[in-house]
C-alpha cells in the first residue's frame, strides 16, 4: 500500500531570466516499507523534492499525501505536530545540540511534543545502532560516524512511519558510509519503517529497494 505520494509537484524559484523550475509535476509513490534512493545532479531537484514530501516547504501546486492524508491542506502549526509524529529526518550535518548529550538529542523530539520516551523502544534502536555506550557523551567527544548513528537514532526514536535522509554519508568516510547505510536498512526493517534517502553516490543508491533519479526537476 502506498504510504507517501506526490502528485503533479511544482515548484519555481526566481523570476524572469533568474527563473529556476526546481520540481516541474513530480509524480512519485512509495511504498510502505520501501527503502528507495533519490539521485541526480546537483541542482536536479531532490533536496527540493525531500523538504516537499517532508513539508519543510509548500510546493507552488499540487499534492503530497502521506498514509492518505493531504499535507498541504494543513496550517503551518498541524502540519509542523504531524510532522514531528510522522517523520524522522536524518541530516547530511547531523544537527544534533552541542549542549546535550547523545541520550538527550535522541528524546527531544519526543519532549518537543509533551510526550514521554517508549525506554524499552528507545533502548532497542540504541542498542541496534551500537552506541549503548555513549549515551553521557557530548557531541563534540564523538567520530562523524558515531554522531550519525545518534542522529540516526532521533530520526527513530518517536516510532515515525517514514524517515526523510538528506545525503545521510555525504560528510562520511566509505567505509563508515556504508556501514551507516547497512544500519539504516537493518533499523528499517527492525522498525517497520519506510526510508527515502536522497544520494549522489552510486554504490549507495544501489544498496536501497529502488532508485528514483530526478533531472532538472522532473522524475526521470
Amino acid at each position: 500500500m502506498g504510504i507517501l505520494k506526490s502528485q503533479d509537484l511544482c515548484k519555481t524559484y526566481g523570476s524572469g531570466e533568474n527563473e529556476v523550475r526546481a520540481l516541474d509535476h513530480v509524480n512519485i509513490d512509495i511504498e510502505d516499507g520501501e527503502f528507495v534512493s533519490i539521485v541526480g545532479t546537483s541542482g536536479s531537484g531532490k533536496s527540493t523534492l525531500l523538504n516537499m514530501l517532508g513539508g519543510l516547504d509548500r510546493p507552488d501546486s499540487g499534492t503530497v499525501n502521506i498514509s492518505g492524508k493531504p499535507i498541504f491542506t494543513m496550517q503551518d502549526e498541524e502540519l509542523t505536530i504531524f510532522r514531528r509524529r510522522n517523520i524522522g529526518f536524518i541530516f547530511q550535518n547531523y544537527n544534533l545540540v552541542p549542549v546535550l548529550n547523545v541520550y538527550e538529542n535522541i528524546v527531544l523530539p519526543i519532549e518537543l511534543d509533551g510526550s514521554s520516551a517508549d525506554k524499552n523502544y528507545v533502548g532497542n534502536v540504541i542498542k541496534t545502532l551500537g552506541i549503548e555506550q555513549k549515551l553521557t557523551a557530548m557531541p563534540n567527544m564523538l567520530s562523524g560516524g558515531q554522531q550519525q548513528r545518534v542522529a540516526i537514532a532521533r530520526a527513530l526514536a518517536y516510532k515515525p512511519a517514514i524517515i526523510l535522509a538528506d545525503e545521510p554519508t555525504g560528510n562520511l568516510d566509505s567505509k563508515t558510509s556504508m556501514d551507516v547505510i547497512s544500519l539504516l536498512k537493518v533499523t528499517s526493517r527492525e522498525f517497520d519503517q519506510t526510508i527515502v534517502m536522497i544520494t549522489h553516490n552510486e554504490e549507495i543508491a544501489l544498496m536501497a529497494d529502488r532508485i528514483i533519479r530526478i533531472e532538472d526537476g522532473k522524475v526521470q
